[in-house]
């Protein structure tokens, strides 16, 4: 695929491209980060510090001790695993320049300071140095919170207060249960009151120090302390994560918007064979300043996954690039593309993105394809042996097929699924049968006797394309089904006006290509072993070879990130998309906006 070179000159001004700023203006941005940094740093320290307070027992009394007599430490230095998670946690959060994480922060160490200016006026604590360092640290902590406080811009969701309250209502009840009976059950001392031993356990919940030792009624082994301070630690963290997680996104794709896109496919359908699944309706879409592109995208997991090219207007992408950034930091999410092309992959670069490439889309030019050759030999031969089979291919688009026809082949193609999940994200539609997707074609494969055996949908690629959507087949059909289903197509491609199809999407199909030639490289051999091993669980080589024997053009297709270090967060957030993982939602609340279903998040 050739890389289009022309500069969006016209557009990127509209859009507020980057200017060029005056040194003093720099100096300033540069000061602001590295304060706002510094704080990030600081957490981590404290965090790092309080586990070891907790693992070693003499340094955690000694934190203990100060923090009771007459010296005070810093800032979130206590010597306990849920202050070691609070600072952790906040070190995350600061790092992704939450506003609810800074305000929390001065909430905390802004009357914290004041305090120990007014404990300093007091011969007792100021005649200690250690007091002098500690109050130095915290106004460090302060001061650097002050002076980045522009950085800290992102915003939260609207119903994070009311879920952190009912989680840390209902995680504190569970874990001081679970704590009071552990204590209950390893307590060497008979008789002790049931108030004294929830005192204890919350005290614990604090820290494993001497805080609760004023308890002479209970006496419990140091694993117990660990474990009721961990499970209070665990509490906190999803109170935090209750607080400061991000937004989901914004409303999902409506009636205008779609319409919207339609009218952008319809005049640059042809440049991206994934612009029609831009009609999800699970996804969000932006649009840049001018109207004529828009980017589609969805928030799985605080990462912004948009998927293919963006859609119009290739001198307008470059508005819609800046406006989901924008909207990115906004909202403290990771941005990611997934399935970009080689020239969509060129104009993210200029907005600071990099790419890592994924694979390979196969494509089919119905002009070049032929049946002849030794190279099509199995192919061919798999053809005719289920056309012998008396198995017939009959191809419609859904605008033709009768609405008790597309209900029957909608309810086979769910009985057909493997397993309950639909899976897709940027190369599916994730529904079948809509009115709206009239142009999309269905082809459909029967035996001998008559009975449905398998179904294939493609959606439109621009007057005179196809792009695969969705394969489904009973499990009890016979092989190459599916292969005799695509040489029908082609064959009667003419017929439905189309010149070119885009089939699979195979992974990593390079590797597989050059690891097995000879004078392929150690390393390049070694990932071709592991990706081989790794398919016996996951669709990869197989992918490739059912495509290869098609002899498609490969257009290779770009993952798009901003830093290497959110590569895994992106892959799970990927993973999530596509239906490959499934965790466990936290409740949601009257007042979110009503999400429709299939929403991969």
């Amino acid at each position: 695929m050739s890389v289009q070179q022309s500069a969006p000159v016209k557009e990127q001004r509209n859009t507020g491209a980057r200017r060029t700023a005056d040194p003093d203006g720099r100096k300033d941005g540069r000061l602001r980060r590295r304060a706002a940094a510094s704080t990030v740093w600081y957490l981590r320290l404290l965090a790092l510090l309080n586990v070891v307070a907790v693992v070693s027992l003499p340094f955690g009394e000694e934190v203990h001790e100060h923090n009771a007599g007459e010296y005070f430490t810093p800032y979130l230095a206590t010597a306990g695993l849920v202050s070691a998670a609070l600072a952790l946690f906040l070190a995350l959060v600061m790092r992704r320049r939450k506003r609810a994480a800074w305000i929390f922060n001065m909430l905390l160490a802004g009357p914290l300071l004041v305090l120990y200016g007014v404990a300093l006026t007091q011969e007792r604590y100021r005649q200690h140095c250690f007091n002098w360092l500690s109050v130095l640290l915290t106004a460090l902590f302060v001061g650097a919170l002050l002076l980045g406080r522009r950085e800290f811009h992102a915003v939260g969701d609207r119903s994070n207060p009311r879920l952190a309250l009912a989680v840390g209502a209902g995680g504190l009840l569970v874990s001081a249960a679970l704590g009071t009976l552990l204590v209950s059950a390893t307590n060497r001392v008979t008789g002790t009151p049931l108030g004294d031993r929830i005192a204890y356990t919350l005290l614990r919940g604090v820290s494993v120090g001497p805080l609760a030792d004023r308890f002479d009624t209970v006496a419990a082994p140091r694993w117990v302390d660990v474990l009721v301070n961990v499970l209070m630690a665990g509490t906190f963290l999803l109170v935090l994560y209750a607080c400061f997680r991000s937004p989901r996104g914004l409303e999902l794709l409506g009636e205008t918007d779609e319409r919207r896109l339609r009218e952008l496919l319809a005049r640059h359908g042809e440049r991206d064979s994934l612009g029609y699944f831009a009609l999800r309706r699970d996804k969000a879409v932006i649009w840049s300043p001018s109207g004529k592109a828009a980017i589609a995208y969805g928030v799985v997991g605080g990462v912004t996954l948009a998927s293919g090219d963006p859609i119009g207007d290739p001198e307008a992408w470059p508005g819609a690039i800046e406006a989901w950034l924008s909207e990115a930091r906004r909202h403290a999410w990771t941005p990611a593309v997934m399935g970009a092309s080689e020239e969509a992959g060129t104009v993210y670069a200029r907005h600071g993105l990099d790419a890592l490439e994924l694979g390979d889309e196969a494509i089919v030019d119905r002009a070049d394809f032929t049946l002849e050759g030794r190279a099509m030999r199995g192919v061919r031969q798999a053809h005719k042996r289920v056309g012998r089979a008396g198995h017939t291919v009959r191809v419609r688009r859904h605008e033709d097929i009768p609405d008790a026809d597309m209900a029957a082949l909608t309810d086979r193609a769910d009985q057909w699924r493997d397993g309950e999940t639909e899976r897709g994200f940027s190369m599916a539609l994730g529904r079948l049968g809509d009115p709206a997707d009239g142009r999309c074609v269905m082809l459909e494969c029967q035996d001998g006797d008559g009975v449905p055996r398998a179904v294939l949908s493609f959606v439109p690629w621009g007057e005179r394309g196809l792009s695969l959507d969705l394969m489904r087949r009973d499990r009890n059909s016979d092989n190459g089904l599916m292969e005799f289903m695509v040489i029908e197509l082609l064959g009667r491609a003419e017929e439905i006006g189309v010149d070119r199809v885009s089939l699979n999407f195979a992974m990593f199909r390079s590797v597989f290509e050059r690891g097995t030639r000879l004078g392929a490289g150690p390393v390049l051999r070694l990932w071709c072993s592991v990706l081989t091993f790794l398919s016996r669980w996951w669709q990869l080589e197989s992918l490739y070879r059912a495509n290869a024997k098609y002899r498609p053009v490969w257009e290779p297709r770009y993952l798009l990130f901003e830093k290497s270090a959110d590569l895994p967060r992106i892959g799970i957030a990927a993973a999530r998309a596509e239906g490959f993982l499934a965790p466990p939602a936290l409740p949601r609340f009257a007042g979110r906006r009503r999400e429709r279903a299939g929403r991969p998040s």
